[in-house]
């Protein structure tokens, strides 16, 4: 193979790559089973084709041994049945055989064990249809005192098939019984109930071979990096118009995660965004179209027939049926009415407003700038335009009108930005330093270069503070973590994501002369590193003041992944520190701030609802009696919603989708913002104790 030629463009930090030359050499054949699903002679090649590129490519250079061979086979099993509901622990012995020869069959083009095994699963779930057509049909008597625990994952695989036929037994049970307990008629339950059952059953027997490829290649893929991922042709088509964001609908993207269609990520500003009742690992239940459309129940449908469903014309309504991705038992599902939208990246932009902060006497004017992500043209750029859209030139353009108006202090808001445009993150740091280096980035083969701002002038010099939260990632960390090193300003919040790489998309028909499409494959191939030395790799950014968090490391952010490249340091860069916040004032802001985290009221009880929800969240018992499931669900109502505190901390409110009367919205639209309302404490603290200010221009 020769060698790859990457062409790098810092959309998303992501880059574009051609590939060249072709792979030669013999594909073993496998014999399946009357019925099966089997690879097909394309799929074969990519395999080794994708098996060549990470092995020669991939930022880190994996041995491929039985160690690597381990961890796709638990990452596929994993992946096929992550609550372990279908197969016993008699299949996993039968295909433990496969455990330690995925190594060797790679190379080859040689797929058995992922169809073999896939084979088994689909077997095992058709017989699981089967027993629910039974089971739905006889009588239930919901005052028989029993509970269910629906998280398996941490449990044994079942022993025998009739375990397994009392957890599903209880699930059936449990989604009667709410429905019941919901008002709806016992027969009507029961029919709807059985209809989704048969409607996932037609769907799995509609899977077909590329299904299959996928899955397992992303077992594979995701066994050496989270971020590298092999996408079929179809999947390769909604990547690419995800990322050109030129379609309708409520600006969402999609994956299939067991029988539910998962929210995955949300384009920041869009519909979904917008509504503030849509997050990251959200399952869409049901669809409706219109606001009186009867609900569409997709639960074991395929990701691209539920997004035919959601995606729609500008202007019209889509309505869902939420089941909340947080992790608590037995939440009851929501509905939410989005107004369908063109989606468009560059639309999704920096916006600026004016908070008054009053302390004691004093009013400060703090000006606020929320950066959704980092946006930037690059086709206006290439034609050298004068005016072409990017987030730094916008942030300039409110920086002077704040000159204008005379502000104290800066915020700039980078919560649930998950990055974007590499040059926008050095530009953007350029308005704030005087010149010098932004970020470092090393290669596979350990050449070391620097993103660097040339440009001495200052736009803004005063003081400034960056909140960030565990969804700030990427070109955030980049912006947020220069600002640290440079002591120029201050980080409020929780600490970020944690993601300090960038992948490189393939196109693979461009080197594979095959009749059939190929896909895409997205690899890992640079890290970045802070201009200190420090990887933004797992440790993110960590804030100066750390709020209440209700996320930890260990379940969202990078370090979550098993397969995460490792932190590490390289040498620092030269570069001069402005000294803006220097250790004595940060020291004596952060004495004050200490003392408010433990009498605050508004900090107490985010902290109180945090630790709450943490506990709802790890429960795993439902109770399928009548009277005390209908008593976990009056609970559940009548407390305060501790995961509606968790959205207020993630993002505050949104006043353009307010429902509001007039007076309302002229009043605090961030009142129930904790994280903001302290960052402008802290500020404020720190402008009055000294901190220098700007100069009004003239």
């Amino acid at each position: 193979m020769k060698r790859i030629l990457p062409i790098l463009i810092p959309l998303s930090l992501l880059v574009v790559v051609f590939l060249h030359g072709k792979t030669q050499g013999s594909i073993e054949l496998d014999t399946y089973q009357k019925g099966d699903l089997q690879p097909t002679e394309t799929q074969k090649k990519v395999e080794r084709m994708v098996f060549g590129i990470l092995s020669n490519y991939h930022y880190r250079k994996v041995p491929v041994n039985d160690s690597l061979s381990s961890k796709i086979f638990d990452a596929y099993i994993k992946d096929l049945d992550p609550n372990k509901v279908y197969f016993l622990e008699s299949d996993i012995k039968e295909v433990e055989k496969y455990r330690f020869t995925i190594d060797e069959q790679l190379n080859l083009g040689d797929l058995t064990s992922a169809f073999q095994i896939y084979n088994l699963y689909q077997k095992r779930m058709m017989e699981r249809f089967d027993y629910i057509e039974k089971v739905i049909k006889q009588p239930v008597d919901f005052s028989i005192d029993e509970s269910y625990q629906p998280d398996r994952e941490k449990s044994a695989w079942a022993k025998s098939t009739t375990e397994l036929n009392d957890y599903w037994r209880k699930d059936v049970k449990r989604q009667l019984l709410d429905w019941k307990i919901g008002g709806k008629a016992d027969t009507t339950a029961v029919r709807e109930l059985a209809d989704r059952y048969k409607r996932s059953a037609k769907y799995m027997a509609r899977t077909r071979a590329e299904d299959v490829f996928q899955v397992f290649m992303n077992a594979y893929t995701e066994s050496i990096d989270p971020h590298t991922s092999y996408m079929i042709p179809k999947t390769a088509d909604e990547f690419n118009k995800d990322m050109a964001q030129s379609f309708e609908g409520i600006g969402a993207t999609l994956r299939l995660e067991g029988d539910y269609v998962t929210i995955q990520d949300l384009v920041p500003g869009g519909p979904a965004f917008r509504s503030k009742q849509i997050n990251p690992k959200d399952r869409i239940v049901g669809v409706a179209q219109g606001d009186n459309g009867a609900f569409v129940d997709v639960i074991g449908w395929f990701t691209d027939d539920a997004v035919k469903l959601i995606r729609g014309a500008k202007g019209t309504v889509v309505r869902l049926k939420i089941l909340p991705g947080s992790g608590v038992t037995g939440s009851p599902t929501t509905e939410v009415r989005i107004v369908r939208e063109k989606i468009k990246l560059e639309e999704q932009t920096a916006k600026k407003e004016i908070l008054n902060f009053k302390q004691g006497a004093t009013t400060y004017k703090l000006g606020l700038i929320t950066i959704p992500m980092f946006y930037r043209d690059f086709e206006g750029a290439r034609k050298r335009e004068a005016d072409f859209k990017s987030t730094s030139a916008d942030v300039r353009k409110f920086l002077n009108e704040f000159k204008q108006e005379g502000i104290d202090g800066l915020v700039i808001d980078l919560r649930n930005n998950g990055g974007g445009s590499l040059i926008e993150a050095v530009e953007l740091t350029g308005l704030f330093i005087p010149k010098g280096p932004v970020v470092q980035r090393k290669q596979s083969d350990g050449r070391i270069s620097q993103e660097v701002d040339r440009d001495p002038v200052q736009v803004y010099d005063g003081p400034m503070a960056i909140m960030i939260n565990r969804f700030s990632a990427s070109a955030s960390e980049i912006f947020a973590a220069a600002i640290q090193d440079y002591k120029r300003g201050i980080i409020v919040g929780e600490q970020s994501y944690g993601k300090g790489t960038v992948q490189s998309v393939i196109d693979l028909d461009n080197y594979m002369d095959e009749k059939d499409p190929a896909g895409q494959l997205k690899i890992t191939l640079e890290k970045f590193y802070r201009v200190n030395g420090s990887s933004t790799q797992h440790k993110g950014v960590n804030p100066d003041f750390a709020l209440p968090s209700a996320f930890s490391a260990e379940e969202f952010g990078e370090s979550s992944q098993p397969s995460a490249l490792p932190w590490d340091m390289i040498p620092t860069t030269s570069y001069t520190p402005t000294n803006n916040i220097v250790g004595p004032a940060l020291a004596q802001l952060q004495t004050a701030f200490q003392v408010r985290l433990k009498t605050k009221p508004d900090l107490v009880k985010l902290k109180q609802d945090f630790e709450r929800w943490k506990k709802i969240k790890d429960q795993n018992s439902i109770s399928l009696n009548f009277e005390k499931r209908k008593k976990e669900l009056e609970e559940q109502k009548k407390k305060p919603d501790d995961s509606q505190s968790v959205m207020d901390a993630l993002g505050g409110t949104d006043e353009a989708n307010s429902d509001n009367t007039k007076k309302e919205k002229d009043a605090d639209k961030h009142a129930k913002d904790a994280y903001l309302k302290e960052t402008q404490q802290i500020l404020s603290d720190w402008i009055s104790n000294g901190a220098r200010k700007i100069a009004k221009m003239p």
